[in-house]
């Protein structure tokens, strides 16, 4: 069966990643589209957004082992593309033959100050041998992940893979905390991803309620809680250009601003406020 490539891009990667599959987390839009085969995820009427860039979360330190995860992932096609003036500089591994488009990014909690006694800033670190941008609150989507199961025929695997993904109410609540520091395009892209999370488990409210107060609430400073709980009055209070922006961005559904709108106020009410 021929894959789709950013499939294939995505098998490969976890491919890859075999060994440190329990230590790392999918996040970002991997994170999300993974979501639709979740046990708890309802059937939708529509696709879930494509991406070609998949971000793996990474705890500040892993365990030697050799070969290296930098090792796997040559040893599996992919090329290192710097970027930045950061030290050790900010990297995408991509599929070097192939011209499918598909990176991966690691990412590393940012503890602290933002900068170290020299007076450098902490953008990046060495970890598991691959450089990882460190970033406020991934430590918040390393926590308490749900297991989703990558069948093999769908992706063209050996075998089954059991992948951590982002826990979809810290998945929420990281966007909700970083909605303010993305660009226009990011925050209309975060709205949208929000939207569809909620549709996604829309029948399990609930349980994504239990989630927030028991697991993730607890592991938040206040005022970043505060940040979340408020989030459908002003983030979702009124329609803004990020919301309509957010509306026209599928092509395989019609959505209007305020219908986004009113469904992500009235999800996020029953799960975090």
């Amino acid at each position: 069966m021929q894959l789709a490539p950013d499939i294939a891009g995505f098998s490969r990667l976890v491919t890859a990643l075999d060994p440190w599959l329990d230590q790392v987390v999918i996040i970002g839009g991997w994170a999300h589209r993974l979501y639709h085969q979740h046990s708890s995820a309802q059937r939708l009427d529509f696709s879930p957004l494509i991406t070609f860039d998949a971000d793996v979360a990474l705890p500040l330190t892993l365990p030697a082992q050799p070969p290296t995860i930098r090792e796997a992932l040559v040893a599996h096609g992919f090329e290192e593309e710097f970027r930045g003036d950061d030290m050790p500089p900010a990297t995408h591994y991509h599929l070097g033959e192939e011209d499918s488009g598909f990176y991966a990014e690691f990412l590393t909690p940012l503890t602290g100050s933002e900068r170290s006694r020299s007076g450098r800033r902490k953008a990046t670190a060495h970890v598991g041998g691959v450089n990882s941008q460190q970033l406020r609150f991934i430590e918040l989507l390393l926590a308490h992940p749900w297991i989703v199961e990558l069948r093999a025929e769908e992706f063209g695997l050996p075998a089954r893979k059991l992948l951590r993904v982002a826990n979809p109410v810290a998945f929420l609540a990281q966007k909700l905390l970083i909605h303010q520091k993305r660009s226009a395009e990011d925050q209309a892209k975060d709205i949208l991803y929000v939207h569809d999370t909620l549709q996604v488990f829309g029948a399990r409210l609930g349980d994504l309620r239990n989630e927030w107060t028991s697991r993730i609430r607890p592991g938040l400073h206040p005022k970043a809680a505060k940040t979340v709980e408020t989030a459908h009055t002003w983030l979702f209070g009124d329609v803004t250009d990020a919301i309509r922006e957010a509306a026209s961005i599928p092509a395989d559904r019609r959505m209007t601003p305020e219908g986004l709108r009113a469904a992500c106020q009235y999800g996020l009410r029953l799960i975090v406020a």
